[in-house]
């Protein structure tokens, strides 16, 4: 029987699409810190959803941390927790596992890691994912290095602690010039909020002001929560030092081109959002109208796959004139496990989530718009239910290019072969599915949605894409030493 502190997370609907690993926040100068950062957190929810943590720092009471499996709603809430977590400097993760163990999540596993050092104690949140931790796990434990969890996240503690740096951000410095891949970390010392980009800024950071306080945050929408002021997004490469005398700002390392992810913009971040300058909204809405343009078809309705793939859909149909409506209703209330999920439960699919809109579609040609195809599995169980409620036809349009490649930044990503694009054209995907007609934006229509008026510069691209195009910014050492192979040089 699953733990009633955890979410319902063995559902088919949720194990077809990729997961963004976690989200961090953090907050300095602000009386109860940490009930800003469980605030936070619930805003970034979408980012993690297996288990969260917070540490706080308070003058009289020194580090104090809390970490909890399941949802921030259900632990951060209680005033018996937060209580024990006093002091106006904080930090905060929600969590996926994308490195470590992949069973059950371990409490050892659970962020922030925390570690006192000569200099004084240091907690770090990371965002992202190491490319060469497990060759830096084998160097630090041949040199004496004891590892509490499983995760890539914990090598950044134990480089600290190897560094002969004068203070602890210098420490933080040199621990990140030896790690390699993607991070976005948040870190908090007696005194310091710290935030570090990568210097391609695969993974997201920003900046915000409260009160005469600081906040780092993962996506913009966890400032608006807590009524935060956005200032600005922590520049790839660039590392920010708030303290009590304000913001310190440099570059600890080689300066490189930025590539963030551009499947933030596709799925990850929250739609109210704010990422590179731009509403990850209308960009989704913009993703639809390049799809509607470059992939028309005759039909009677746009519905969304709820609900990531619902902007592109309201764009699709504002560029087609065809009316958008939604065909598909999602139970809002399917977070948290309400039955024991035995084997006759979980066979009733994604019915338990996604329920169809029978009098709106029956008889009717149905669009479905979704923002990707990953193994395909609720691809088929969706269009099933359309089919089944009387839709004269199913056309599937994909807010995204083929997945094709997995992600070594930070998404959980199935192995590529299992990956529905990876093995199938096209052409066989749709015969797989079943469905009339099926197109995915191309690589080109999702630059330009994301503001590359002419499409994607292929000798020199403005965002990672490794997931569709298999040209990994930052050479995946670890996955390679295992056998993982990289796609050919054209």
């Amino acid at each position: 029987m699953l733990s009633q502190t955890k979410p319902f997370l063995a559902h088919p609907f949720d194990d077809d699409k990729l997961k963004e690993e976690c989200g961090i926040f953090g907050v300095i100068g602000v009386q109860d810190a940490a009930n800003f950062v469980a605030l936070g957190l619930h805003a970034l929810q979408h980012r993690g959803q297996e288990a969260g943590g917070i540490v706080a720092y308070d003058a009289e009471h020194g580090f104090n941390s809390a970490r909890r499996f399941g949802y921030v709603r259900d632990n951060f809430t209680k005033a018996s927790l937060m209580e024990t977590l006093p002091g106006s400097n904080s930090i905060g993760h929600v969590r996926y596992s994308t490195s470590g163990s992949k069973g059950p999540t371990a409490i050892r596993d659970v962020q922030p890691f925390f570690g006192e050092f000569s200099l004084g104690g240091c907690a770090i949140a990371h965002n992202g994912n190491l490319t060469n931790a497990v060759a830096l796990r084998k160097e630090l434990i041949s040199r004496g290095s004891i590892f509490q969890s499983s995760s890539d996240s914990e090598c950044i503690i134990h480089l600290i602690a190897r560094s002969y740096q004068s203070t602890l951000p210098e420490r933080l410095k040199d621990a990140l010039r030896r790690v390699e891949g993607a991070f976005s970390v948040i870190a908090q010392t007696r005194t310091k909020l710290i935030g570090v980009r990568d210097a391609l800024g695969v993974r997201p950071l920003v900046l915000g002001k409260l009160g005469d306080g600081w906040v780092l945050s993962s996506e913009t929408c966890a400032l608006d929560i807590i009524g935060a002021e956005f200032i600005r997004e922590v520049e790839p490469g660039e590392m920010i030092i708030a303290s009590a005398t304000g913001i310190e700002s440099s570059y600890p390392f080689e300066k490189a081109k930025p590539r963030p992810c551009i499947f933030e913009h596709v799925y990850f971040s929250r739609p109210d959002s704010i990422l590179g300058g731009q509403s990850v909204y209308e960009t989704r809405r913009r993703i639809g109208v390049e799809l509607a343009k470059e992939s028309p078809v005759d039909a009677d309705l746009v519905c969304p796959v709820p609900d990531s793939g619902t902007p592109a859909a309201i764009g699709f149909s504002q560029e087609s004139g065809i009316p958008y409506a939604m065909g598909i209703i999602r139970n809002q209330y399917m977070g948290r496990t309400f039955i024991e999920p035995t084997e006759q439960i979980r066979n009733m699919g994604v019915r338990l989530k996604l329920n169809v809109n029978r009098a709106l579609i029956k008889g009717k040609r149905v669009i479905l718009v979704d923002d990707s195809v990953v193994r395909g599995t609720t691809s088929r169980k969706i269009k099933e239910m359309i089919l089944d409620a009387g839709a004269a036809e199913v056309h599937f349009r994909i807010a995204s290019p083929p997945t094709a490649w997995p992600c070594f930044y930070g998404v959980d990503t199935p192995q590529r072969e299992k990956l529905l694009a990876a093995t199938m054209t096209e052409e066989e995907m749709r015969d797989h599915l079943g469905v009339a007609s099926l197109k995915f934006v191309t690589l080109n229509g999702l630059y330009r949605a994301a503001g590359e008026e002419k499409g994607r510069d292929n000798a020199s691209p403005a965002y990672c894409d490794a997931c569709f195009s298999g040209e990994y910014p930052v050479r995946p050492a670890d996955k390679i030493e295992e056998g993982f192979m990289m796609k050919a040089a054209e």
